[in-house]
């Protein structure tokens, strides 16, 4: 089976999106098509963010491989599930422009994980994966349409036009994941160093995953349909991608773990590579002997989560952090000694003066530390904090969210649009195909 792995042309117009908005690898379509080609298929992997195609552009390409299956992404890269645009504009505009071609229609991603049936009608796909999908798609490539209810972990539509959703979210084996390999011409083109604020950029970056998933349950994380639970990839699989990657001449990658925690033995195999790198991590899992060993091996960059400055508020957002303050920010302050770059993520918070809060970042701004403004917390569909408002997730759970989020606050992170639209004048009508 002939399979076109497209990341669409991702535009964020009105949205309350705060991820980044430069190009990144997906992680998740590398993953895919090596399993794919494993198991005696094709792959390829179609990235019009990264390459800058037009929607006729990116037509006329996929089109040109005559795929028998198209897959489209819903959020852009694996990094950005977690804090994807909630509006499924652009991959309707994408199956849209798509609508001609012959073959199966997938679709993956967090709104797949998180509200199959509402995904499914929105994008008028033929089949949706609920959870990570590198296993699933190729369990769709082995068995015909006729066999899908053998599959776990998916949403399609059967004959009379029922939605079927069958099986919870897929958590993949991490052991079964190979090294990624990525062409010359995708390394070179990757420019984006993310995350980085330390010097300006030279050489190529890249992503790599050393782990998937956290064992917290943050109310705020939308982890509950994917990515979950904490695994670990093997470390000889790892340092293989990171060599492959080096000889490519990548200086830099960002570990787009959920959370980077302590690992010894990746980080001294670190020290005595070429490679400068990025982390997203809690800083109360380190101590000053391994943030001195983080630096080292080097990093130049961390985002660590404190997301509030009492204890209360860190409570209430289920961290369950035994630190305090001070601690926090003593080993914030530590870390700046060995790594150029460390900033302290803030959410907004009720507990949390707002005095104490500028007193707080100022005194991290003094020993080079950079906290930012408190931001608005939005409530994912599939975090704790949706599910302790609203129950779990049905069809209406992103408008219901978005709704709730423009209502609520009336000023945005300085990343976000100055004033996000509601999804009804962001979504388009069910584009159909074929």
């Amino acid at each position: 089976m002939r399979f076109a792995l497209v990341n669409p042309p991702w535009s964020f117009e009105g949205s309350i999106y705060f991820g980044c908005r430069e190009p990144h690898l997906p992680l998740e379509y590398g993953y895919a098509r090596a399993l794919l080609e494993a198991a005696g298929h094709e792959a390829t992997i179609v990235d019009a963010q990264a390459r800058g195609l037009s929607q006729e552009a990116l037509r006329d390409e996929v089109a040109a491989l005559r795929p028998d299956a198209i897959v489209v992404t819903t959020a852009p890269s694996y990094l950005f599930w977690r804090c994807a645009p909630p509006e499924l504009r652009v991959p309707q505009q994408t199956l849209h422009a798509l609508r001609d071609l012959p073959g199966l229609r997938f679709a993956v991603g967090p709104h797949a994980s998180t509200t199959p049936r509402a995904t499914l009608r929105k994008l008028a796909v033929d089949a949706v994966v609920l959870g990570e999908c590198e296993e699933v798609l190729v369990q769709l490539a082995e068995l015909p349409r006729s066999r899908w209810g053998e599959v776990a972990s998916i949403a399609y539509v059967i004959n009379g036009g029922e939605e079927r959703v069958q099986g919870g979210p897929h958590a993949t084996d991490m052991a079964r994941l190979p090294a990624l390999r990525w062409d010359d011409a995708t390394v070179a083109r990757h420019a984006h160093h993310h995350h980085r604020f330390d010097t300006t950029p030279v050489g190529p970056g890249a992503e790599v995953e050393t782990s998937r998933g956290c064992p917290y349950h943050c109310t705020f994380c939308a982890k509950d349909n994917f990515r979950d639970r904490y695994r670990k990839r093997p470390l000889p699989v790892i340092l293989d991608e990171l060599d492959g990657l080096i000889a490519q001449g990548v200086r830099y990658v960002y570990f787009i773990d959920e959370i980077f925690l302590p690992d010894r033995p990746l980080l001294e195999a670190l020290v005595d590579r070429q490679v400068s790198f990025g982390v997203q991590m809690r800083v109360d899992n380190w101590n000053r002997e391994m943030l001195d060993l983080l630096g080292k091996a080097g990093c130049v960059s961390i985002e660590a989560g404190v997301e509030s400055i009492t204890k209360e508020g860190r409570s209430l957002l289920a961290k369950h952090c035994k630190l305090s303050t001070e601690q926090l920010s003593d080993l914030l302050i530590h870390a700046k000694q060995s790594v150029p770059f460390v900033q302290a993520n803030l959410i907004q918070s009720r507990t949390d003066d707002p005095a104490d809060v500028t007193a707080f970042r100022e005194r991290l701004r003094e020993h080079g530390v950079w906290a930012n403004e408190p931001v608005p917390m939005f409530p994912y569909p599939g975090s704790p904090d949706y599910t302790m408002r609203w129950g779990l997730p049905d069809d209406q759970a992103w408008e219901r969210s978005v709704t709730h989020y423009l209502g609520q606050f009336d000023h945005f992170s300085d990343i976000q649009e100055s004033r996000p639209l509601p999804l009804s004048e962001l979504e388009v009508a069910a584009p159909g195909h074929g």
